[in-house]
């Protein structure tokens, strides 16, 4: 199978559609691939014998070397026949440079889907077609039609848009920044975001990675890849915002919210990926969110020469949703010693346009130390005795010692270039306004508390812990054959109830008199609902949510809900009345719901609720599954949040309550890929608790047969089902479980401590330096892709990882590869033994069809406890043998 190396780092290159006729795409990626002097290069064209001098073949097959990339650059309808001559022919990687494929309506479909086919047959890779090619600059290739000369660097570029992209590609060299790697990926038939992530995460020359996303590809993959990488390389991703037509006609409120852009934004928070609005800030934050120390909060100290300046500041940090820390009275008291009677007295610290170098420090040195402060940002205007060049070296060794991330901004032109330059050689965060300056801090702030979400993989519950959830599996069922999807609201709370989320049970009636009856009976107050199939949204004319106190309310209210249902609906058939008992005032209303994507398969949303829901649009939106504390992110992130602490004298909601409701939310939606829509509007809060006044589910037809877990899930829960108790031959207890990402001081523990030989055992080589980011990839897995079980040993209340054992999934998604490693305390005591079983059984639950792996010769050990597990083994060259166990 073709790999991506095949592509970034040919060892031949063929050019297929190659032209010496000036102007034509033919000859401008000839001219770009014969600057580099690495890959021979072999132009393909029946019609000519030369191109530029070098001898052109007839076709693929003649090429007198095995061919690593192929670039075709020739008529949308001959592509499909020649990609099917390149598979023929064992070539890699393929660039399609043509176009006049999807994007072109029907026929240039049905051309790509031919291509897809054949690239399935062969397993070659494919990056196209309708793109403007790859450069790789730190090797010379440029394998595209751009006539440009990109400088080398460490910022990966990748472009979904051609014209876009080389719009981006051009300002960028202009602005001197050098890239690792630009690449355009047109129609992305095969290679995607997903698969570059992956690529770059494990290349060297690579930093961080920018994306111009106009769609996302296969979101899976994409949050797989980022989840794995956006930890040691910031992935930033410019992307304009789309919101789904299709949602006008949702049959929920859930569903007529949170369009494409909002869950956007969820899934880059929950995998710590950065989404920026413009070009500018691409680039910026490109450079400096690798920086060392990121900041702790949103609460800035500006110290600024220019009071004007500083109120830029502050207008830009407050729209922006940052804060102006508040200075401690000791810092206060500080800077009233080394400033002059008359500076601001507050934040922004305005040292005065006559400042000098000592008064600039000084005011520095006091806010970095404030414990308030999260991060600094100055800002010097050319005035004073102060000169740039001083000021700039002086910040160099503050910002060297100081924790806390610093940011200088120096406004003007010639007079500050050369603090400009010191600054920026010193790796310090530099900009020419207070804008970009305070734009960029807000990243850094937001990337480091993404990150923090990546350690948050709520679990699967265990069996004792699972909800009753098979009689609804045999309900929804029942359903699909009755050719149902849609639930009625006794149905849909049976659903809540069954999950432990508070509801009030509704009683139907047919008429008034008889709803007069039930209010009596089960005492005032009541919420009165009139049911109509023929209103998609029920809470917009049938909910009142305040409670009625009488028959006189109730006949009054019934009164004025028919006139909303004729107003809103004048065809709309009144099928019932529903009375629900109160159990006290209403104090906030809430909207929980869920909805599928198209992208990224169920979300969940939260915020206010009520009829007004779809005009203040206070929600947000999270990627099941949740746990407390992503429950807790995902309301903080809405205005309700704060008025449900307590407001106007309101109680203030139980907010552990309402967490608990949310992640049981999100088990519900983790259980059952069946629904397509849920709808709990309102979640009413009255004295603090919360209860579900009115709920809707809507089965998704196409869920029927849905085969594999989580097939609506692009985050895999925590495996649960592989934690398990075990005893070493020894007697000793240890819990075997899949590693966590908190798990990186236990692996580094644990590799610190191997021996030599066995360092070699695992990893082929003796690993000298085992880094942070050698541990993060480790550690934070995508339990979809990849398995890694650990040995846990308890010595008192201390935690040991004594093994681990690893199965890594080929991207074909049939095969697998294992390793295992036992510490050497701890050898020969059948750990290795049931780590490697315990992969068998990880690779049969995933239906793959075979596990093989790489020992070496004479790690007698490991080849006996392979072959005892039933592996065939083949003994390879330079000392290594090859296991391999077919499971189909």
């Amino acid at each position: 199978m073709g790999g991506l190396d095949n592509i970034f780092s040919p060892k031949t290159i063929a050019v297929i559609g190659a032209s010496e006729s000036q102007g034509s795409v033919g000859r401008a990626i000839m001219e770009n691939l014969l600057t580099q002097k690495t890959a021979p290069i072999f132009p393909v064209n029946p019609k000519r014998q030369k191109i530029l001098g070098i001898d052109a073949c007839i076709r693929i097959a003649e090429v007198p070397e095995p061919v690593d990339l192929a670039v075709i650059a020739t008529p949308a309808h001959t592509v499909p026949d020649l990609v099917g001559e390149c598979g023929e022919a064992g070539v890699g990687g393929i660039v399609i440079i043509s176009a006049g494929f999807k994007e072109a309506g029907e026929k240039g479909r049905g051309l790509e889907d031919r291509i897809r086919e054949t690239r399935k047959r062969y397993g070659m890779r494919i990056i196209g077609p309708n793109c403007l090619g790859v450069i790789r600059p730190i090797t010379g290739l440029n394998a595209s039609f751009l006539n440009v000369r990109p400088e080398a660097g460490r910022i990966a570029f990748i472009s979904q848009s051609g014209a876009l992209g080389s719009a981006i590609l051009d300002w960028a060299m202009h602005a001197h920044i050098g890239f690792s790697l630009f690449a355009s990926l047109g129609s992305m038939m095969d290679v995607d975001f997903g698969d570059l992530i992956d690529f770059l995460g494990d290349d060297p020359n690579t930093k961080s990675i920018m994306l111009y996303m106009e769609g996302i590809g296969n979101a899976k993959k994409f949050i797989s890849a980022a989840k794995g990488f956006a930890r040691n390389k910031p992935i930033i991703v410019l992307k304009p915002g789309r919101f789904a037509e299709s949602a006008r006609a949702a049959l929920s409120h859930t569903g007529s919210m949170g369009g494409e852009d909002r869950t956007c934004d969820a899934a880059f928070k929950r995998v710590g990926v950065v989404r920026v609005r413009d070009i500018a800030d691409l680039f910026n934050v490109a450079e400096v969110l690798h920086a060392k120390h990121l900041p702790k909060g949103p609460e800035i100290a500006i110290v600024t020469n220019a009071g004007g300046a500083g109120v830029i500041a502050t207008d830009t940090l407050i729209g922006l949703g940052g804060r102006l820390a508040q200075l401690t009275d000791d810092s206060i008291r500080a800077l009233n010693a080394h400033l002059p009677a008359y500076w601001s007295k507050a934040n922004p610290v305005d040292v005065l346009g006559d400042a000098d170098t000592l008064r600039y420090e000084n005011a520095v040195t006091t806010c970095l130390n404030d414990p308030g402060v999260n991060g600094v940002i100055t800002i010097y205007t050319p005035q004073g005795t102060a000169r740039p060049d001083e000021v700039a070296k002086r910040f160099t060794e503050i910002a060297d010692q100081s924790r806390k991330p610093f940011i200088a901004v120096w406004m003007g032109g010639g007079q500050v270039e050369g603090a400009r330059a010191i600054t920026l050689q010193h790796n310090i965060p530099t900009y020419a306004t207070p804008e970009e300056a305070v734009k960029t801090y807000l990243y850094m702030y937001r990337y480091g508390r993404n990150l923090e979400l990546l350690y948050e993989t709520p679990g699967q519950l265990s069996v004792d812990q699972a909800p009753p959830k098979h009689n609804l599996k045999a309900f929804v069922a029942e359903l699909y054959k009755e050719g149902r999807t849609l639930l009625t609201e006794r149905e849909s709370k049976r659903f809540l109830v069954n999950y432990g989320i508070p509801t009030v049970k509704p009683y139907l009636t047919k008429n008034l008199e008889e709803a007069l009856s039930l209010a009596n009976s089960v005492g005032y107050p009541v919420v009165l609902k009139i049911v109509s199939p023929d209103i998609v949204h029920k809470s917009d004319v049938g909910g009142v949510m305040t409670g009625i106190d009488s028959d006189r309310e109730l006949k009054s209210e019934y009164g004025r809900l028919i006139k909303r249902v004729q107003k809103k609906a004048p065809q709309a058939s009144i099928s019932g009345i529903s009375i629900q008992k109160m159990v006290g005032k209403i104090d906030y209303e809430l909207i929980l719901g869920m909805k599928k994507d198209k992208d990224f398969g169920s979300v969940i949303l939260f915020g206010m609720g009520g009829i007004g829901v779809e005009i203040f649009q206070d929600f947000s939106i999270g990627l099941p599954p949740l746990n407390q504390t992503l429950a807790r992110r995902l309301m903080e992130e809405t205005k309700v949040f704060r008025m449900i602490q307590g407001y106007r004298g309101r109680l203030p909601a139980d907010m552990q309550q309402l967490e608990q409701i949310l992640v049981s939310f999100s088990n519900l939606v983790v259980d059952f890929p069946e629904i397509a829509e849920i709808d709990i509007n309102p979640l009413a809060i009255s004295e603090g608790k919360a209860c579900a006044l009115d709920a809707r589910i809507i089965l998704d037809r196409e869920a029927i047969g849905y085969a594999g877990p989580y097939p609506h899930l692009v985050i895999a829960p925590y495996p649960t089902g592989y934690v398990i108790p075990w005893r070493l031959n020894d007697g000793t207890e240890v819990l075997l479980r899949p590693i966590r990402p908190e798990d990186e001081p236990l692996e580094r523990e644990m590799l610190s401590t191997l021996s030599e030989e066995t360092l070699r055992g695992r990893f082929f080589q003796v690993l000298k330096h085992i880094t942070h980011e050698m541990l993060i990839r480790f550690c934070n897995i995508d339990y979809d892709r990849e398995m890694a079980i650990v040995a846990e040993l308890r010595e008192g209340e201390k935690r040991r990882i004594i093994g681990i054992g690893r199965l890594i999934i080929e991207p074909d998604g049939k095969r697998s590869e294992f390793a295992v490693v036992v510490h050497d305390d701890f050898q020969g005591k059948g750990l290795g033994y049931k780590l490697v079983d315990m992969l068998i059984g990880v690779a049969q639950d995933k239906g793959l069809g075979e596990v093989a792996g790489t020992v070496l010769t004479d790690n007698m050990n490991m080849l006996r406890v392979c072959e005892t597990l039933g592996f065939k083994t083949t003994h390879q060259p330079e000392g290594v043998s090859s296991v391999r166990l077919m499971l189909k």
